[in-house]
């Protein structure tokens, strides 16, 4: 694999030893995935933050690379934590819990990284590029880059998202190649799609298919506006999609005809595609709801609810007491801009919380007593069960 100059003084421990462990990961990966070379990448995006994923182990992983003056060399954004760092105590976090996610975010800061703990960075600062080579570890935020904004970065692992931070370069392989973007499987929708929830079991049915593919969508059935950009109700609708299709298969890149930046290219959909047709959507509603008599807590927000969607809920539930606990989990900064406008303190005096830094996929619900629990997210209802030991619908 041919490396620069500056690739091979890094690799040499010529800028200290946490900078050439980082590089020998980079490296290595290149080598198994038969990169020839490295590429530059703009921005990273690093999971493995909340505790309860990572442990003690993942802790003194951390600690260790920023006592060795591990420090990023572009700018990096964090995964959400296992708890609101705020109103930890009020949602009912353990003190030793808080006490360890707590260490985990002073070893990320001490490596230059931003704490914005959110799995939706495009939403707080940095938007990316066509084009633009990037190293992201959230799967959903993953596939929204991709897919929707015709950036370039493959599905990191949370160390991988970490090397590639700290040296500034990730392998030029997957999806850096322009041959690795063309589309797998056509897949022909014929039933008629209206809601998020019917976006997502769609993705949950696509991603079981197709696995670690590039699904190609055309749409046959009557279909909302998708019309692409900021806070628009057709993005929602996609990434809702996207994080169904990474839940439940591995898909990193999807394309969706007259909508997404790269679907009207020549050559995206190979006349080998294979063909998937989905007639309607009874199979992944069924997969992804449980038999339930009742609901400890509803949550909305993942990936992190838009100050769009915190509107919407704001003028659902004004004037209303809810009779179940809602959760709506969101990135701070989104949560900042929404309790300015007023729609804080209307979701909080329905009896509802908005909660910032976490979600219900890798905060310690297990501590909180919750058996059920109900969403709008296809993703949270995939991983519920597995991941907190709760049952979804």
């Amino acid at each position: 694999m041919r490396l620069t100059p500056e690739e091979e003084a890094m690799l040499r421990g010529d800028a200290g030893p946490a900078l050439r462990r980082a590089m020998e990961i980079v490296v290595a990966l290149g080598r198994i995935y038969g990169a020839e070379d490295l590429v530059a990448v703009a921005h990273a995006q690093v999971a493995g933050v909340s505790y309860k994923n990572l442990g003690q182990a993942g802790l003194e992983f951390l600690q260790q690379w920023a006592a060795e003056g591990a420090r990023v060399r572009v700018p990096t954004t964090l995964n959400p934590a296992g708890m609101d760092l705020a109103q930890w105590r009020a949602l009912g976090v353990s003190a030793e819990f808080a006490r360890q996610q707590g260490l985990v975010i002073d070893a990320y800061l001490a490596m230059g990284i931003a704490p914005t703990l959110t799995c939706a960075p495009y939403a707080v600062g940095h938007r990316p590029r066509r084009g633009e080579h990037l190293a992201w570890s959230e799967s959903s935020a993953v596939s929204f880059a991709n897919s929707l904004l015709g950036a370039r970065t493959n599905r990191e692992g949370g160390p991988s998202a970490l090397a590639a931070a700290l040296t500034g370069r990730t392998p030029r392989s997957g999806l850096h190649l322009d041959e690795a973007r063309r589309a797998t499987h056509l897949v022909e929708v014929r039933c008629p799609l209206s809601s998020e929830a019917d976006f997502g079991a769609l993705g949950y049915l696509v991603g079981r298919r197709v696995r670690n593919g590039v699904p190609y969508f055309r749409f046959l059935g009557p279909t909302p506006d998708l019309s692409l950009g900021p806070g628009s109700a057709g993005e929602e609708l996609l990434r809702g999609l996207g994080a169904a299709l990474a839940a439940s298969g591995a898909v990193a890149l999807y394309h969706v005809e007259g909508v997404t930046p790269e679907a009207g290219e020549e050559g995206i959909l190979p006349a080998a595609a294979e063909r998937v047709t989905i007639a309607d959507l009874a199979e992944g509603y069924a997969a992804l709801n449980s038999p339930l008599d009742s609901v400890d807590m509803v949550t909305i927000g993942c990936p992190h609810a838009s100050l769009a969607q915190l509107a919407e809920i704001a003028r659902q539930v004004a004037g209303q007491r809810l009779r179940a606990a809602l959760w709506v989990t969101t990135a701070r900064a989104i949560r900042d801009e929404a309790a300015a406008l007023g729609h804080v303190a209307a979701i909080e005096a329905a009896g509802g919380r908005v909660v910032a830094d976490t979600c219900m996929v890798v905060a310690p619900v297990e501590e909180l007593g919750l058996r059920a629990l109900a969403t709008n997210s296809a993703k949270a209802a995939f991983y519920a069960p597995s991941h907190s030991g709760v049952s979804a619908r």
